[in-house]
């Protein structure tokens, strides 16, 4: 399969590559100079990783602390910047530690180019990282 280029095609790819828990191969889908942000994100998070290896390091032990199922309710909004998209969805599955269902909503902004991401503004829920066994973010792992 060819990889995808458009920006809603990359991002359906990229959910697939999270549920399969292929953290080299999503990571692979970003510009090494991309940036993803957490505006929501509580005191003690992190709020700004600016390039691929920051993504890549607190990505790295995301399927260690939460095993994701499934991501229902996907819903990808074209914007008037082709390269744009606006997504909403949830993601669902179980967190490692505890064996507690984890239930997210998640709005994101994120731009594609030259089929990589280059900027993904995640708006989660900061309350539910005061569950058990969330608190890898930002791991030096």
């Amino acid at each position: 399969m060819s990889a995808p280029t458009s920006p809603a095609d990359l991002y359906r790819h990229s959910l697939r590559l999270l549920l399969d828990k292929d953290i080299p191969a999503w990571v692979a889908l970003w510009a090494e100079d991309g940036l993803m942000e957490f505006p929501f994100a509580p005191d003690g998070r992190p709020r700004r990783l600016e390039g691929k290896e920051a993504i890549a390091a607190y990505m790295r032990p995301y399927p260690d602390h939460i095993d994701l199922h499934d991501f229902p309710d996907l819903r990808i909004h074209q914007t008037t910047e082709p390269e744009t998209i606006v997504v909403e969805m949830r993601g669902v599955g179980r967190m490692a530690a505890t064996g507690a269902p984890f239930d997210m909503t998640y709005i994101a902004v994120v731009t594609v180019r030259d089929g990589h991401f280059t900027s993904y503004r995640d708006y989660w829920n900061p309350l539910a990282v005061q569950e058990p066994g969330t608190d890898f973010a930002g791991s030096s792992r």
